[in-house]
């Protein structure tokens, strides 16, 4: 018996991270276990290298501003475990958790017990959990994908609309070295006729999933294809675009996420929002759904958290999302003198990452490191360096702290500081301004 939250998350965290295996079928064992919590579900499944996060922020306040008690599943938590598993925005409280655990450990052990292979994995628990207490308290759960698609444990699930929001290069080692490798991977989310929303991808991914569709009798919806957005320009701190789809048009839908992929985000859901909607023959209000969109957040993506100077935190945690900050940077920020502090694990594509952020206009960047999860670790900012020692541009700082603080030391109130790299420093800066914040 697990009698504390601190107890709870280290039975979670001491499971087996992966096992290598090319089916589900230890996940649909421990589901079959626990009486099938999966199938009791109304789902909308949200996969994609980035983007998933905003998408199921943008749905939950969809289908929220319709009446619907909405439970949404993410990965990983910026601030606490919590956050994974929430009701209406509201991540699940500590009881709960532990309740939780003691309700699915008796099935763990039997499992560990019984299959060769060892037991469920620390994302198959989790996955688990959520299925068992979204079950009876939620009217519809928006499900993230944790990587890929096909071999998910959440992809036990039957959705009833399914999202692929982009696909880059990311999680390589599982997925694959190309572009329509990983984008099969990710096309196994779409179940046999059930309709799936596609955002903005490369011809040689959307092609695959096209075919995924045709195989599965999907119906498939695909951003500037059936699903047409116009950018509209504005000066705020908001974008603002229109857009139209299934007959519908808004002229005029307003969101505070910056970023043209923001704005792909927001129309995924959207569009995700009226065919679900659609499926259960229930109407939705013109005016409540452009104020869900125009309220929704998403922590940790481009978020100010000081105004004077604005300084701004972003999980630019791989090559594709990095590509999308410059391009907001040029796009609103080329008149501001750009600082960014970057750190990022070693496992990701930190060579291109820099080369990407070297682009911004009147940049100056300090790298610097941080304290990765478990055993993965960020990679050395000298080694980096070396690579630019001529480069007047870039600086070294070993401590984050410091490096925040030589930023600041530097730059004049009018400039912008962006905080940049892996989620999990991003988790550890956050802290850092909010705890300040709270003192204050």
């Amino acid at each position: 018996m697990i009698s504390n939250y601190e107890d709870a998350l280290a039975f979670i965290h001491g499971r087996t991270q992966f096992k290598k295996s090319d089916h589900l079928d230890r996940m649909r064992l421990f589901m079959a276990k626990l009486g099938n919590p999966e199938r009791q579900l109304s789902v909308i499944h949200v996969a994609g290298t980035n983007g998933k996060g905003s998408t199921v922020a943008f749905l939950r306040d969809l289908l929220m501003a319709t009446g619907k008690t909405v439970g949404t599943f993410t990965s990983p938590f910026l601030m606490r475990f919590n956050e994974r598993i929430s009701v209406d925005g509201m991540p699940i409280p500590d009881q709960d958790l532990v309740a939780l655990v003691n309700q699915i450990k008796p099935t763990v052990d039997e499992l560990d017990a019984t299959l060769e292979e060892g037991g469920p994995t620390e994302f198959e628990i989790i996955t688990a959990m959520m299925f068992t207490y979204f079950k009876d308290r939620v009217d519809v759960a928006v499900v993230e994908v944790g990587i890929g698609g096909i071999l998910d444990s959440t992809n036990v699930l039957t959705p009833e609309v399914s999202v692929i929001t982009t696909i880059g290069y990311d999680h390589m080692k599982l997925l694959g070295n190309t572009l329509p490798e990983i984008a099969g991977q990710k096309a196994g989310i779409i179940k046999r006729g059930k309709p799936v929303v596609v955002g903005q991808l490369p011809e040689e991914a959307l092609s695959v999933i096209e075919q995924k569709a045709i195989a599965e009798k999907s119906p498939i919806y695909r951003m500037d294809h059936e699903i047409m957005v116009q950018p509209l320009p504005d000066n705020a701190w908001e974008e603002k675009f229109k857009f139209r789809f299934d007959g519908f048009t808004f002229d005029a839908v307003k969101i505070q996420l910056l970023g043209q992929y923001q704005i792909a985000n927001a129309s995924c859901a959207l569009a995700a929002f009226m065919l679900y909607q659609a499926a259960h023959h229930q109407p939705w209000d013109r005016h409540d759904t452009l104020t869900a969109l125009a309220k929704t957040v998403w922590a940790g993506r481009f978020e100010p958290v000081n105004q004077d100077p604005l300084i701004v935190l972003d999980g630019a945690h791989n090559e594709p999302a990095v590509t999308e900050v410059t391009q907001l940077l040029k796009q609103k920020f080329s008149d501001r003198e750009c600082y960014i502090v970057l750190a990022v694990l070693a496992d990701k594509q930190y060579e291109k990452m820099l080369s990407l952020f070297q682009t911004v206009p009147h940049h100056h960047i300090i790298l610097t490191t941080f304290q990765g999860p478990g055993t993965r670790h960020a990679v050395d900012p000298e080694t980096l360096k070396t690579k630019h020692e001529n480069d007047a541009h870039i600086d070294v700082v070993d401590n984050w702290q410091l490096a925040i603080g030589t930023a600041l030391k530097t730059m004049s109130s009018d400039d912008l500081l962006l905080i940049t790299g892996s989620l999990y420093f991003i988790s550890d800066v956050r802290h850092f301004f909010l705890d300040n914040d709270d003192e204050a």
